[in-house]
């Protein structure tokens, strides 16, 4: 029966050991970490009611602004930038049929890529567009080289109607969601 005992505390012993021993910890993984953040913003936001498009009259512009945009003006940034996609949002409750222009200029003012919206007149759906930059979608260096936006309204409708909506006007809203490769 001692005997017994003393194996069994002697196989206990064993497991034990067997249990606490491990492989030899590699703390180079580090290097192969790779972290890849989201950065959800907005980027622009419109908003104009149908009085001020009509004191634009028929046919002319209405909205023009040029917005700074040096998201990506770090190359550190900018090299990292592995995908991005922009939202747009409009609502138009105006009696007027309107175009929306949104340029993406690189420093020296140049176009690197245009977005055209043409809005019906009310009542209108809300329009939604996802542009995807990157590997399914448009060279993700027209968004690491964009320095500015800008943004132009058109009201291709008359400039004397109004609509029976109450407080008739355009929004549009832009968001941007980014992923970056840090390591």
């Amino acid at each position: 029966m001692k005997r017994l005992f003393y194996f069994a505390l002697l196989s206990v012993g064993f497991l034990f050991l067997t249990i606490s021993c491990a492989e030899e910890q590699d703390f180079g993984q580090i290097d192969d970490l790779s972290i890849i953040p989201t950065l959800t913003s907005g980027i622009f936001y419109l908003e104009a009611d149908e009085a001020t498009i009509n004191e634009a009259g028929a046919l002319n512009s209405f909205y023009f602004q040029e917005i700074n945009f040096d998201a990506f003006n770090e190359q550190y940034v900018a090299e990292r930038l592995l995908e991005g996609v922009i939202t747009y949002e409009i609502d138009n409750t105006t009696s007027k049929e309107l175009r929306l222009i949104i340029e993406f200029l690189d420093e020296a003012g140049r176009p690197l890529d245009t977005e055209v919206f043409t809005i019906e007149a009310d009542p209108s759906e809300t329009v939604v567009r996802e542009v995807p930059y990157g590997p399914d979608g448009k060279s993700i260096d027209i968004l690491a080289n964009t320095s500015s936006l800008r943004v132009l309204a058109n009201n291709l409708g008359d400039g004397t109607s109004v609509s029976s909506a109450e407080d008739p006007k355009i929004i549009l809203r832009s968001g941007a969601e980014f992923l970056f490769e840090l390591q």
